[in-house]
């Protein structure tokens, strides 16, 4: 049965409501973590210098869209936990997690090492992770799974922003 509101899920053990507040906030933080490399890099003049289509974006919207996604994800992730948690959501949290890594290693491929090959890999696997926890997660709880459906079209678009990139620039 979906359920949309911050009450206890009752599937192992009763939980109140603070509990199931805080890890909410749990859930969309370590959603967050992903973006902590982008503290360490800094584009300069190496991004600055590179080929790009016409229809990459502006820098400023970049953080916006993350921050919405990553709050989406730690939502989605945490609908897919309260159905039993951990040992009962192993398979889905366990792909939700592998995607979150690919997440986070793209930003040092990328700006890091300016690997644009390697960036490209990257997230061609992390769009093959987050379309199985996509499908993992809908599986569990029908707004989980569509809560990931920006992320997925965010992706998407990256991916292809990410390989005219490349090739612009090989």
């Amino acid at each position: 049965m979906d359920s949309y509101t911050i009450t206890p899920s009752h599937r192992n053990s009763p939980r109140t409501t603070s509990q199931e507040l805080w890890a909410l906030l749990g859930w969309i933080g370590l959603s967050c973590t992903a973006s902590i490399s982008a503290v360490f890099i800094s584009t300069g003049d190496w991004f600055r210098e590179l080929q790009k289509p016409s229809w990459n974006p502006p820098n400023w919207v970049f953080g916006p869209v993350w921050t919405t996604l990553y709050i989406l994800m730690g939502v989605a992730a945490w609908y897919v936990w309260r159905q039993g948690g951990w040992r009962a959501q192993r398979g889905p949290l366990a792909l939700f997690l592998v995607q979150l890594i690919l997440n986070a290693i793209w930003t040092p491929l990328f700006f890091g090492i300016h690997d644009l090959g390697l960036a490209l890999l990257d997230i061609g696997l992390l769009w093959l992770a987050l379309l199985a926890t996509a499908i993992a997660f809908l599986r569990v709880q029908t707004l989980a799974g569509g809560l990931l459906l920006p992320y997925i079209a965010w992706v998407s678009f990256a991916m292809a922003l990410n390989f005219r990139i490349w090739q612009m620039n090989s």
